[in-house]
């Protein structure tokens, strides 16, 4: 069939039909940051719901709602199996905290271990879940581990 002879309203159909975001089957461990971009996430997502609706029909843009609605099952979800996790100072690499490793070649990188929508490798955080987070936690100052097939030195936990 030509693309000339398909509806428009077919086109928009298709948009609407969004599958869910997944969500981890982690706990959702979250520091206090995490819950506070949570909440606005959660917020955003209740206000881009109530614009979609305002805008009279909605079937003048289904996507617009099919999109609101998705992203506040995800966050309204996420908010709900939320942990909040309070950090405290042991000397140990913990969830919230900060660590810095050494690798083989010299080079140094710190590292804050948070919750999975927290996490922003580029940014220096890393998940809980993550391969690096799980070979390091509950490790202290001068402790050794293999991370991606490499051995790191812990040289500073914060």
């Amino acid at each position: 069939m030509s693309v000339a002879f398909t509806r428009e309203e077919d086109l928009e159909a298709t948009a609407a039909d969004l599958p869910d975001r997944p969500i981890s089957p982690h706990p959702n461990l979250v520091t206090a940051e995490g819950l506070a971009a949570i909440e606005a996430e959660l917020a955003a997502a209740r206000a881009a719901y109530a614009a979609a609706q305002a805008k009279g029909s909605i079937e003048a843009d289904r996507t617009a709602m099919a999109r609101a609605t998705r992203d506040l099952r995800y966050w309204s979800a996420r908010r709900a199996s939320a942990q909040l996790v309070e950090t405290e100072a042991d000397g140990r690499v913990r969830f919230g905290g900060a660590v810095t490793i050494e690798r083989e070649d010299g080079r140094t990188q710190t590292w804050r271990i948070v919750g999975e929508d927290q996490a922003d490798p580029a940014a220096g955080s890393v998940s809980h879940v993550s391969p690096l987070a799980r070979a390091l936690m509950g490790k202290g100052v001068g402790d050794e581990a293999t991370v991606a097939g490499q051995s790191v030195e812990i040289v500073a936990v914060d």
